[in-house]
Parts: C-alpha cells; sequence; structure tokens
C-alpha cells in the first residue's frame, strides 16, 4: 500500500493507494513542494509527520483511510504487516507510527 500526498491539489490531498497490498508500505509524495510541505498536509490530515527523510505515519490514520475499500480480512493481514515491522524496527516504541520511505515525484 501506498500513502499518496498529492502537493499540487487544492487543497493537498492525502490518500491511501491499493490499500489491500499489506506486503509493502511507503509515501509517495506528488506535486512541488518540500519537506515542511509535506510535514503540514500530512499533520493537517492527521496522517502523520515527517522524521528526518522519512514519515511517521499512524496506524490510525492507515485504519482510518483504508475503512471502506477493504475485506474482512484485512485488519488481520493489517495487524501482520504491524508486527512485521516491529520487527524491523520499523515502528515507534509505543506501536502508533510505522516508519515510511518517502518517494518523491
Amino acid at each position: 500500500m501506498h500513502v499518496t500526498v498529492d502537493l499540487g491539489s487544492e487543497p493537498p490531498g492525502v490518500t491511501l493507494v491499493e490499500p489491500g497490498d499489506c506486503t509493502r508500505f511507503d509515501v509517495i509524495v506528488q506535486g512541488r513542494g518540500d519537506a515542511e510541505d509535506l510535514h503540514r498536509v500530512l499533520t493537517g490530515a492527521s496522517v502523520g509527520r515527517t522524521d528526518g527523510d522519512e514519515v511517521l505515519v499512524t496506524a490510525a490514520a492507515v485504519r482510518r483511510l483504508a475503512s471502506g475499500s477493504v475485506g474482512d480480512r484485512w485488519e488481520a493481514d493489517f495487524s501482520a504487516m504491524l508486527d512485521y515491522a516491529r520487527g524491523r524496527g520499523w515502528l515507534t516504541d509505543d506501536g502508533d507510527a510505522i516508519r515510511a520511505h518517502v518517494e518523491w515525484r
């Protein structure tokens, strides 16, 4: 799945693309802008925040963005993804947010 941030739209938007794919996770930024713009959009949409060159996306935001577009099995798949991320050190200590690579397009 990809958290897609569109800095070029007015207002800037945040969507979850391919929410059923719990085997990958990243943030894709489209449009012109910088890390400050990305941080502002993520926090404004209650999705997460920048952390250096990466982004911390809250698990609650992923659930909210996926709601209505995934099947019954999704929560189990997402929980397995969180467990995998925890084992790799990609979750915050409190388990609230997932560390994600950012791809600027």
